[in-house]
């Protein structure tokens, strides 16, 4: 399946208002059109479980319907698709470190109804030979990496017994961060894909982003500029600045992100996985020409590495491409995505 060039249709069946009138409104045939008509390959379709069940965990027909009319278009324009489940009941990333909330790795009967859910989304989806599956969005805690590893050999086993060799997705903890794919267990067979989220610096593609714990909201942060100015800036996100904080690399740009990505390329070459990123991207508070940048030496460090991933986000969820900030650059930033140009 190719997956090498594609973009998020994030903020439509997850992390949303879950209402009929937004799921009829916010995504339509004539989007996967303009996607194919770009020129890539794939979507991602994030998608929380409101959508698919109730609360009580019965089947909601009608939001199965949104997902398989988003497959037909896909088939119509010649796309691929990836079914990511991006908030499971008993787990959702925005909660981490919740207890009460995120009961998904603490509670037995949590984990029958994730796959349960996961053995649905399969029997309905598993004729179509475009669509690859991801497990969960993100996983954060660094102590669930045991009981990740665990989850992900009973849902693979389950999705296994409904579609033997439907491409399955699965990234590691802390955010999908390319530094915790050696953590994962070695994968079962052949159709298993590691994928990995990249927004690094997080200073420079998260800059003013009020959910990010100590983000300044009013100050410019420009691209590439030194390591010294991104260390020492970065000091103040903490945990999530660590990655930046205790880099090898000199300088950075490309020799940063090539720094970043060749863990996940290890990770996945030791085990012999195939390599996705699911989500990159940059705010739409950053300054523009410092976004393109950005863009273009991650896009060298993937295509010199062939790795495909998928632009966050299509539309809203401040990212959005479509959106007025990205006009200006935006036919120079498909262009560059889609042909490496």
């Amino acid at each position: 399946m190719k997956l090498e060039r594609g973009i998020n249709l994030g903020g439509w069946l997850s992390q949303c208002c879950h209402t009929t009138e937004h799921y009829n409104t916010f995504i339509n045939e004539e989007d996967v059109k303009k996607i194919a008509d770009w020129g890539m390959d794939h979507i991602r379709i994030p998608v929380d479980y409101e959508v698919l069940e109730t609360e009580s965990g019965e089947m909601i027909e009608g939001g199965y319907d949104y997902i398989r009319n988003t497959l037909d278009w896909c088939v119509k324009y010649r796309l691929n698709a990836i079914i990511d489940l991006h908030k499971a009941f008993g787990y959702d990333f925005n909660d981490a470190g919740d207890d009460k909330k995120n009961t998904l790795f603490s509670d037995q009967a949590v984990q029958e109804r994730f796959l349960q859910l996961w053995v649905n989304i399969v029997n309905v989806f598993s004729s179509y030979d475009n669509v690859a599956f991801e497990l969960l969005n993100e996983v954060v805690e660094q102590e669930n990496a045991d009981a990740w590893n665990q989850l992900i050999d009973k849902a693979v086993t389950a999705i296994r017994a409904v579609a033997p060799t439907a491409p399955i997705i699965y990234g590691g903890i802390q955010w999908n961060s390319v530094k915790t794919l050696k953590l994962l267990e070695p994968p079962r067979d052949e159709n298993i894909i590691y994928t990995f989220h990249f927004y690094e610096p997080l200073l420079f593609t998260h800059q003013k982003a009020y959910w990010v714990k100590n983000m300044d909201p009013e100050e410019d942060i420009y691209y590439p500029e030194t390591m010294e100015y991104f260390i020492e800036k970065s000091k103040v996100l903490g945990y999530q600045g660590e990655v930046v904080t205790k880099a090898n690399a000199k300088t950075m740009g490309v020799e940063f992100i090539k720094e970043m990505i060749q863990e996940a390329i290890d990770a996945a070459s030791k085990v012999g996985a195939s390599l996705y990123c699911g989500e990159f991207g940059v705010i739409d508070r950053a300054p523009l020409a410092d976004t393109m940048r950005w863009y273009k030496d991650v896009e060298h460090v993937f295509s010199e590495n062939h790795i495909g991933g998928a632009m966050w986000s299509y539309k809203k969820m401040d990212f959005g491409i479509v959106d007025e900030h990205y006009e200006a650059i935006r036919d120079d930033l498909i262009t560059l995505w889609v042909k490496g140009e």
